[in-house]
C-alpha cells in the first residue's frame, strides 16, 4: 500500500488508538481532541490485528514532533511504537535527537532509545549509550560524552568533552543536570564534578559561572576573574565576580534591571590591596533611562570612585573627570524642553576641585511656530539658565593665568526670539535670512574685586546666507557638486566683564563655520560685523569611491576683545585677530571600505594651528584604524607643550581559526609610547582562547607604569554563541 492511501489509512489507525479522544469530545465539549498523527512509508502493512508495520523512509508526524525511521512497527495491545535505525527525531528545530534503535510511546513522549545522540543548536553534541525520554520533558542519559567540538570519524577524541556517569535534560527549564562528571581535555581528565549543572544552548539567561579569565599585571600581581551570573527573574540579573590576584582582592558587582517604561545598570567593585591612598578602594558607575509623564524621557548617571588612580589601576575606566547627572528631556517636532544638574569630580593630578566648577544645572526650552503673519517664514522662541557652583569660598585671585575669583559662583538666563526665512533665487541660489534679539543677564556671587557681580546685554542679530549648489550629472560617470557659501552677519552689543567659565574651548570646524558665532555658550557672543565665505565639492563614483574637500575662512571688521583688552579667542582656536585662519577639510571613501578624513586650520604663512586625521578600513579579514592629532602649545587653553600624537589599532584574521590584533598610542612630540598592547585569538567551533597583553606607560605622582597580561578560555556553545560558522573545523574524511 502507497501514497495517499497509506497516509489515509494510517491516520485512521493511529486516531482510533486513542479512544479517549472521542470521550473527551462527547463528555463535556470543552476539551478539543488532540491531533492525529500522520504516518508516511514506503510500504505499509498489518501482521494480524494488533501490529501496523511500515518500512522504508518512515516519517512520522505528532504534536509538532517530527520521527524519521528506517521502520515503525505500532504494536496495538502494547500501545507502543518499536523503532528501527537509522532514527532522527526532530522538535520543534531546537534539537535533533539520532538513534540506532528504541522503543516509544505513540505520542512520542516517552521510551527508550539505545546509541542515542542529541544536537542541540547545530554545535552541542550529547551522546550516550542509553536515552530514556519520559513526559515530552526529560531525556535521560546514560554512560554520556558532551561537546560542542567538531567530531570526525578518525578515532581522535575531540578537544575538549565533559563525561558523565548519567545527564538529564530537562527541555522545559532548558537544564543539563551532570552527575559523575570528567571536564577532559584531548581525552586527558583535567578536574572532577560530583554534580554539575549547564544550561542547553537555546537558553538565552541562566544562574551560573561565566567564562573566566587568567590575570597577570606588574601593579597586581597573578590572579583569577570568575564571573558568575545570578538570574533574578525574567526582568532583572545580578553578576558577582571575585577577582583575586597575589597583591589584591577584589569583588566586581554589575546589577540590571528592566521595567515596563525604562531600564537601570549599576556595576562597581571593591578592592582590599596597598597600592593606594587607603587600603580599601572602590567605584560605582550607574545608568538608568525611564519614560515619565507620557512623553518625556528621565536619564541618571552616576559615577563615583573614592580614590583617584583606582579606576586605571584596575583597568576599569581611563576617565580623568567623572560626572553624575540628573536629566528630564522631551523632543516633538515644534518644541523642545531639558532640564539637567550634573556633578563633576576631577580625578588630574594637579586640579583642585573646590576651585572647578563642580555643582552645574542646565535648563533649556525652545518652541518653533509658523503663524501666517510670519510671512512664510518661521518665529523661533528660546530659553536657556545655567548655574555653576564651586565649593571653594575663596573671593581672590590664586596662582593661576586668570585674574578672576577662585571661589566665584556664575548663574546666567538667556531669552531669545528669532525669525527665519528661506528662499530659492533665479538661478538656484538658495538665501537664507535670519533676524532676532537675545538678552543674557549675569548673576555672579563671590565674584572678588576684579568682575562685575550681576550684568546684562542685549543682542540683536541679522544673518544673510547664499548658497549656490551646482550639479554635473556623469551620465553614467563621476558625478560632481560644486557649492559655493557666503555669509554675511551682524551682532550688535559688546561682551561683559565677566569669567569666561563656559567658553573655554573653542573647536573651528565645518559644524561652526557658518554660525553667528562660534563661541560655545552664549555667555561670549562674537560682535560687529562678520563675513563668512567658503566652497565644498563632492564627487560621486559609480565603482563608490567618494571625495570631498571644503574650505572656508571668516573675515571681521573688529578684533573680539574682552573688556580687559585681551582677544576672546585663543592663540590655537584659528580664530583670534580680524581674519581667520583657513579652515581645509577633506574625506575619502572608497567602495572596498577605506575611509580618510583630514581636517586642519592654516594661517596666513600656511603654518598649521591645527591638525587631526583619521583613517579606517574594514572587511571581512582585517580591521584597521590610525588617528593623528596635532595641537600647539597655548597656555590659555591649559596646554604648556604641543601636542603631537598618534594612536593605531587593528585586527586581522591570520588564518581561518586564528585572529591577531594589536593598539599602540605615541607621543611624538615627547617621543614617547602612551600604550601599547598585543593580542591573539584562537576561535573554533567549540573553544574561543584569548591571550593579550598591554602596557601603560604613562606615569604621575600618584600614578605608575604597568602591564597587564589576560588569558580567556570559553567553550563555545556554552558560554558563547557560534552564529558564524567561518570558525567550524571540517573533517578531512
Amino acid at each position: 500500500m502507497r501514497g495517499a492511501a497509506a497516509i489515509c489509512l494510517l491516520v485512521l489507525v493511529m486516531a482510533l488508538a486513542r479512544p479517549g479522544a472521542a470521550t473527551a469530545q462527547a463528555g463535556t465539549g470543552t476539551d478539543a481532541p488532540p491531533p492525529p498523527a500522520v504516518l508516511v512509508a514506503d510500504d505499509v502493512y498489518m501482521e494480524g490485528n494488533e501490529r501496523l508495520v511500515a518500512t522504508g523512509n518512515v516519517e512520522a508526524l505528532y504534536d509538532g514532533t517530527r520521527l524519521q525511521a528506517e521502520g515503525i512497527i505500532y504494536d496495538r495491545a502494547e500501545d507502543k511504537l518499536i523503532l528501527s535505525g537509522p532514527i532522527v527525531i526532530h522538535e520543534g528545530g531546537e534539537s535533533v535527537i539520532l538513534a540506532s534503535s528504541g522503543e516509544m510511546d505513540k505520542d512520542l513522549r516517552a521510551g527508550i532509545l539505545r546509541g542515542a545522540r542529541i544536537v542541540m543548536g547545530d554545535h552541542v553534541q550529547l551522546a550516550a549509550q542509553e536515552l530514556n525520554r519520559s513526559a515530552g520533558r526529560y531525556n535521560q542519559l546514560v554512560k554520556v560524552s558532551v561537546t560542542s567540538c567538531r567530531v570526525c570519524e578518525t578515532g581522535r577524541p575531540p578537544l575538549w568533552q565533559i563525561r558523565a556517569r548519567r545527564v538529564i535534560h530537562d527541555q522545559e527549564e532548558k537544564q543539563l543536570y551532570f552527575e559523575d562528571a570528567q571536564f577532559r581535555v584531548m581525552d586527558t581528565p583535567i578536574f572532577y564534578l560530583p554534580r554539575l549543572r549547564l544550561p542547553d544552548p537555546s537558553l538565552e539567561r541562566s544562574t551560573g559561572f561565566l567564562v573566566p579569565s587568567l590575570y597577570n599585571s606588574s601593579l597586581l600581581g597573578t590572579g583569577l576573574r570568575v564571573p558568575y551570573f545570578i538570574r533574578i527573574g525574567d526582568h532583572k540579573d545580578l553578576t558577582v565576580t571575585p577577582f583575586i590576584t597575589s597583591k589584591s582582592s577584589t569583588l566586581e558587582l554589575r546589577y540590571r534591571q528592566a521595567f515596563r517604561n525604562g531600564r537601570i545598570e549599576f556595576e562597581g567593585a571593591i578592592s582590599d590591596d596597598n597600592l593606594g591612598s587607603r587600603s580599601r578602594r572602590g567605584y560605582i558607575f550607574g545608568e538608568g533611562e525611564f519614560t515619565v509623564l507620557g512623553d518625556y524621557t528621565l536619564r541618571f548617571d552616576i559615577e563615583t570612585v573614592n580614590d583617584d588612580t583606582y579606576l586605571l589601576d584596575y583597568s576599569y575606566y581611563e576617565k580623568d573627570r567623572l560626572d553624575s547627572e540628573l536629566e528630564i528631556e522631551r523632543a516633538k517636532r515644534d518644541s523642545y524642553v531639558r532640564g539637567a544638574i550634573t556633578y563633576f569630580h576631577s580625578l588630574r593630578v594637579g586640579e583642585q576641585n573646590s576651585t572647578l566648577p563642580t555643582l552645574v544645572t542646565n535648563a533649556e526650552w525652545e518652541r518653533r511656530m509658523h503663524p501666517n503673519w510670519a510671512g512664510g517664514g518661521e518665529i523661533r522662541l528660546g530659553m536657556l539658565a545655567h548655574s555653576h557652583i564651586r565649593s571653594s569660598g575663596l573671593i581672590s585671585d590664586g596662582p593661576d593665568i586668570d585674574v578672576w575669583a577662585d571661589g566665584r559662583d556664575v548663574g546666567r538666563m538667556t531669552v531669545s526670539a528669532d525669525w527665519l526665512r528661506n528662499w530659492t533665487l533665479p538661478g538656484g541660489v538658495l538665501a537664507h535670512v535670519r533676524t532676532g534679539v537675545a538678552i543674557d543677564h549675569f548673576e555672579i556671587r563671590q565674584a572678588g574685586l576684579t568682575s562685575l557681580s550681576e550684568a546684562t546685554e542685549v543682542s540683536p542679530t541679522v544673518e544673510l546666507e547664499l548658497r549656490w549648489p551646482l550639479l554635473n550629472a556623469g551620465n553614467g560617470r563621476a558625478t560632481h557638486v560644486i557649492e559655493p557659501i557666503v555669509q554675511f552677519s551682524w551682532v550688535g552689543g559688546k561682551n561683559p566683564f565677566i569669567p569666561n567659565d563656559e567658553s573655554t574651548r573653542i573647536e573651528f570646524d565645518e559644524g561652526n563655520l557658518f554660525s553667528t558665532s562660534r563661541f560655545t555658550a552664549p555667555d561670549r557672543r562674537e560682535r560687529g560685523m562678520i563675513a563668512a565665505y567658503g566652497v565644498s565639492w563632492t564627487r560621486f563614483d559609480p565603482t563608490g569611491l567618494q571625495t570631498s574637500l571644503a574650505m572656508g575662512q571668516l573675515v571681521r571688521d573688529e578684533i573680539q576683545l574682552e573688556t580687559n583688552g585681551l582677544d576672546s579667542f585663543t592663540s590655537s582656536s584659528g580664530l583670534n585677530g580680524k581674519v581667520s585662519d583657513v579652515l581645509v577639510a577633506g574625506q575619502v571613501k572608497t567602495g572596498n571600505g577605506l575611509v580618510l578624513t583630514a581636517r586642519g586650520l592654516f594661517d596666513d604663512t600656511f603654518n598649521t594651528t591645527k591638525a587631526e586625521a583619521r583613517a579606517s578600513w574594514q572587511n571581512s579579514l582585517a580591521s584597521l584604524s590610525a588617528t593623528y592629532i596635532w595641537l600647539g602649545r597655548d597656555l590659555a587653553e591649559s596646554r604648556a607643550t604641543t601636542i603631537s600624537e598618534w594612536a593605531f589599532d587593528a585586527s586581522y584574521r591570520l588564518s581561518r581559526h586564528w585572529t591577531g590584533s594589536a593598539n599602540w598610542r605615541y607621543d611624538v612630540a615627547s617621543d614617547d609610547s602612551v600604550r601599547a598592547g598585543l593580542g591573539v585569538t584562537y576561535t573554533n567551533e567549540c573553544v574561543e582562547v584569548r591571550l593579550a597583553a598591554s602596557r601603560r606607560f604613562t606615569s604621575s605622582t600618584i600614578l605608575a607604569p604597568s602591564t597587564d597580561i589576560s588569558l580567556t578560555v570559553g567553550l563555545r556553545g556554552f558560554t558563547t554563541k557560534t552564529s558564524d560558522k567561518s570558525y567550524v573545523r571540517s573533517c578531512n574524511n
